[in-house]
């Protein structure tokens, strides 16, 4: 856990992955997020496999570095709890539709009514200026609507969902963006904000800032897609005994490349040394490559073009990424042990700030309501306070 963002305390609302991957990137910089859960939990928490019904292996990858309390929002106690939290809070960060957000008594309105300067981020699903506002949305959804299923469909045409969850952690990314954001206004102005950040509309804009293509000029000189990425001709490509990625880029990669495979006459050819010509022929160009692919072994492809600094790589499995050099160079999986979870690995934040000496460790993924009761008491709850909350079945006390 790094500690730029120590001191910013993020009351997160947030379930499943989008806000959660949002939130764990605030927590790994040092923030003190407060997950608020519903009383069974973050639905998340049940993906499987997992040692305990609350932590499954989902649930532990994308909330480390949280706090979390277990509270029935919809009595009034339950909100009560929730709007203490915001009044010394900085930031509070959800995933619901508006209608739900507001039942809570978690809609903006309300909430900046107890703290002024607040920094109110939400990622539902569709922007409320649209008419799906109310609307549900998962990463599946928002795949389809967002034209990326389309756009990643099979050799026959049949559109296909990309098998991350993309749109949760894209926007999951936009969401933390906006909350750094939000917070430097803050720090600057002492005021408050609301920033939406809608799935599909983040998500659109994600996949056509390169696919407008022809279609950002009015009326459109060319077609949607970019020329590059819809070339059927680029892919891994098939070698003696396996495949690699060979992505020549710029004009001395292609003149090294050609060089190396012995086409001297491409060498200096006008559609190869003009940036703008060789666009316009770059389907035919990586159809060389796909040609000469299959005449050298993968390793050798790796060696010579690598010698040569054309970007290049070999194709890994998720099965071959623990054994990358230079992944194992970064630690980028950890090992822990403790009594809760057994022995299990996280991943490490992607982050190095070099110039951060507070360096602490990674707090593990909390069981449900780990913290309700420190929490609780915190907001000056006391022990028989607590005690009457959890039988009244308000709260969830671990």
């Amino acid at each position: 856990m790094l500690s730029l963002l120590k001191g910013l305390r993020v009351v997160d609302l947030s379930t499943i992955v989008l806000g959660p991957y949002a939130t764990q990137f605030l927590g790994d910089f040092g923030a003190d997020v407060i997950k608020v859960e519903a009383q069974g939990g973050d639905v998340f928490r049940a993906v499987r496999p997992g040692r305990t019904d609350d932590l499954g292996v989902g649930f532990l990858n994308f909330n480390r570095n949280k706090r979390s309390i277990a509270v029935d929002l919809k009595q009034p106690e339950g909100k009560e709890i929730l709007h203490k939290l915001v009044a010394q809070a900085d930031v509070l960060v959800h995933n619901m539709r508006g209608k739900s957000a507001q039942d809570l008594g978690a809609d903006y309105a309300t909430l900046k009514a107890i703290n002024p300067k607040l920094v109110y981020c939400a990622a539902p699903g569709f922007a409320s200026t649209g008419p799906d506002a109310q609307s549900p949305a998962y990463d599946d959804i928002i795949q389809a609507r967002s034209g990326l299923a389309a756009l990643n469909a099979d050799a026959d045409g049949a559109p296909q969902f990309v098998r991350t969850i993309a749109c949760d952690k894209v926007v999951g990314l936009h969401l933390a963006l906006a909350v750094v954001s939000g917070v430097v206004q803050q720090l600057r102005t002492g005021e408050g904000c609301n920033i939406e950040v809608p799935m599909l509309e983040s998500m659109t804009a994600f996949v056509m800032a390169e696919h407008l293509a022809g279609h950002t000029l009015q009326p459109s000189e060319g077609e949607l897609g970019y020329d590059r990425l819809m070339s059927k001709n680029r892919k891994p490509y098939k070698t003696q005994n396996g495949y690699v990625a060979i992505m020549p880029y710029n004009t001395k990669h292609w003149q090294r490349f050609f060089g190396l495979i012995g086409r001297e006459d491409l060498v200096e050819a006008e559609w190869v040394t003009d940036s703008v010509k060789r666009s316009q022929h770059i389907d035919e160009l990586y159809n060389l490559v796909a040609d000469i692919a299959p005449s050298r072994s993968s390793e050798t492809w790796l060696a010579d073009l690598a010698a040569l600094d054309i970007p290049c790589s070999a194709i890994n499995a998720m099965a071959d990424l623990a054994e990358d050099p230079q992944l194992k160079a970064s630690n980028w999986l950890q090992s822990h042990k403790d009594d809760v979870r057994g022995e299990y690995q996280s991943l490490k934040t992607p982050f190095l700030v070099h110039s951060d000496s507070a360096i602490r460790e990674d707090l593990p993924a909390p069981q449900l309501s780990e913290q309700g009761a420190a929490i609780l008491a915190q907001l000056g709850y006391t022990p028989e306070q607590i005690d009457t909350l959890v039988k009244a079945k308000v709260v969830t006390v671990a």
